[in-house]
């Protein structure tokens, strides 16, 4: 066990570069924070690399301090953990985790497709609702917000240990599915849009979700089976994509 009590340490000065996504791929690892979190990465056996924790948390994380080895345990004061964490109020305990390969599922499942999804809170909430409604792959295409910084962490709650994610060029990844047999269904509204509910509940089915703004693109709205719509009742002209996806994912 180290203790660290200045924030120009090297290695705070190295961890809080790890906001930055260029950072996170040349170092190959990305931080989580919160008691949640951390104990989840050790459930499911994430690599942990560094488990910085406060002297005054120190007692209450034993039971997580305990399982890493003495030379990757920080004991730092909370005006170190500060400068590491995103978090305006710090809960006490930050781990930095090696990225692994993706282990994928090889049992393929109801699958999520996010095409552009540029806003953390939404990725990070539609895979962990994918992850609760059973689907078992979430695969992300150009553009989407990286699965590794803070905001999107946070709003996964740990569901990146549970299901398979990856990163694909969506129009390939749709013609492969075709020729595995999947039904795939867009998100447009259009005259040829079908009510979500007529969809046949099946295994082999993928829906994707699109940008915020522009919705899902148009090359890809051309690989879909059928594209859905969700009817609105009230006066609002949309749904957030998040709360759209759970709404069908739900559904099925």
């Amino acid at each position: 066990m180290k203790e660290i009590t200045s924030t120009k340490n090297p290695l705070i000065k190295e961890l809080k570069k790890l906001h930055k996504k260029k950072h996170r791929i040349e170092t190959n690892s990305y931080l989580i924070e919160g008691e949640h979190l951390v104990e989840e990465a050790f459930t499911y056996q994430a690599e942990i690399i560094s488990l910085l924790v406060t002297k005054d948390s120190y007692q209450d994380y034993h039971y997580l301090t305990e399982q890493v080895s003495d030379d990757s345990l920080y004991v730092v004061t909370d005006d170190v953990l500060k400068v590491v964490s995103s978090l305006p109020t710090p809960q006490g305990i930050i781990a930095v985790i090696r990225k692994t390969e993706v282990v994928k599922n090889q049992q393929l499942g109801r699958m999520l497709l996010l095409d552009r999804v540029q806003d953390p809170g939404n990725v990070g909430t539609m895979i962990r609702t994918a992850d609760a409604a059973g689907f078992t792959h979430v695969i992300l295409g150009e553009g989407c917000a990286d699965i590794y910084q803070s905001k999107v962490l946070r709003a996964m709650q740990g569901s990146q240990y549970h299901l398979t994610l990856e990163e694909a060029n969506l129009t390939d990844f749709i013609l492969k599915l075709k020729e595995e047999n999947y039904q795939v269904y867009g998100t447009e509204l259009n005259e040829e849009a079908i009510d979500y509910r007529e969809i046949e509940s099946t295994d082999k089915l993928a829906i994707i979700m699109g940008n915020e703004g522009q919705g899902v693109a148009q090359e890809l709205l051309e690989l879909t089976d059928k594209n859905l719509y969700i009817p609105i009742k009230g006066k609002a002209e949309s749904l957030n994509v998040a709360i759209a996806a759970g709404i069908i994912m739900f559904s099925l």
